[in-house]
């Protein structure tokens, strides 16, 4: 790896967004594992650096280790267009759409992929929402969450009627869409997905067992009482169809370069349900895109340099192809 000619890179990480600690941790993460690989990389913070310097210092390609907004969902990807800087994950419009929850179930439905029932409700709209009404679509235990958020930020598990409003409202601080979704109940499994088109192809699935199967902020990425088994230890063939289901998942949204989908499969039926795709997954020491790569014999430094060597651009794309 010490022979990779990937020019100046910028990591970026950061950012504006909710998520900016964790991207931080994910960022330098990224930035240690490619110097390390002889690689001439450098940390670059959109929050406090004009990204047009990106240019004006003869940045070759960026790696994009920024979660959630103003770094997942195609703003900074445009921008890198623009510019003509090549940068990690997908572009433009696959970004945009895997960043809000209700348009990706919107494509997947369309393309006739399962995903939990849901609601949209709109902020303006909390005062007027039927709180029973959305208990009769959805049933009990829902789940409220922001349409744009990551790292369970804003959601909540709404076991009786009476917390249903407080949980809107929680949601309503993070986002003006409000996803409110059916709980599957079961087994809980997220699954890395690397390449582009044809030749996407899933990583080892990991199964997510969490302390009261709450699968949090907190115990997402600072307590050591999640566990994560790789191997999922899942049947052969359901492991198989879960993964074939992922791989369509991505393709279906146009995703490149990497991403990860979280899923969850009901334990009466067996059926898997999509629930999100992350298209600029965390690279932090509790994150699990690394931990599936080391499973499938890919170190972390091996992980991050295969993902810069397939930095590209939308638009070079299209007239390539």
């Amino acid at each position: 790896m010490k022979d990779l000619n990937l020019g100046k890179v910028a990591v970026l990480m950061g950012g504006q967004s909710a998520e900016r600690e964790v991207s931080l941790m994910s960022g330098q993460g990224v930035l240690q594992a490619l110097l390390a690989s002889g690689v001439e990389a450098h940390a670059f913070d959109p929050a406090e650096r004009d990204l047009g310097e990106l240019k004006r210092e003869g940045f070759d390609r960026c790696f994009i280790a920024l979660h959630g907004r103003f770094g997942e969902d195609g703003t900074v990807q445009g921008a890198l267009e623009l510019m003509g800087l090549p940068y990690t994950g997908s572009g433009v419009m696959a970004s945009s759409i895997a960043m809000d929850k209700t348009m990706t179930k919107r494509v997947w439905l369309a393309e006739g992929l399962p995903t939990p029932r849901y609601v949209l409700v709109r902020r303006q709209e909390l005062d007027s929402v039927s709180l029973t009404d959305l208990v009769a679509s959805l049933g009990l235990p829902l789940i409220v969450k922001p349409a744009r958020e990551g790292s369970s930020i804003g959601v909540t598990k709404v076991t009786r009627v009476q917390d249903l409003f407080a949980a809107l409202q929680a949601a309503a601080q993070c986002d003006a869409d409000i996803l409110c979704e059916q709980c599957i109940v079961g087994d809980e499994v997220t699954c890395p997905v690397l390449g582009e088109g044809n030749g996407a192809r899933a990583l080892p699935m990991i199964r997510i067992v969490a302390p009261e199967g709450n699968y949090d902020y907190q115990n997402k990425y600072f307590t050591d009482d999640t566990q994560y088994l790789v191997p999922c230890g899942l049947p052969a063939a359901e492991e198989a169809a879960i993964e074939a289901l992922i791989v369509k998942a991505y393709q279906v949204l146009g995703c490149r370069g990497w991403g990860r989908i979280d899923v969850m499969i009901d334990a009466a039926t067996r059926q898997p349900y999509l629930l999100e795709i992350n298209t600029s997954p965390g690279m932090t020491g509790h994150s699990l895109v690394p931990m599936s790569a080391k499973a499938a014999g890919i170190s972390y430094p091996q992980l991050c340099c295969q993902l810069l060597a397939s930095a590209a651009l939308d638009h070079v794309q299209e007239v390539q192809g």
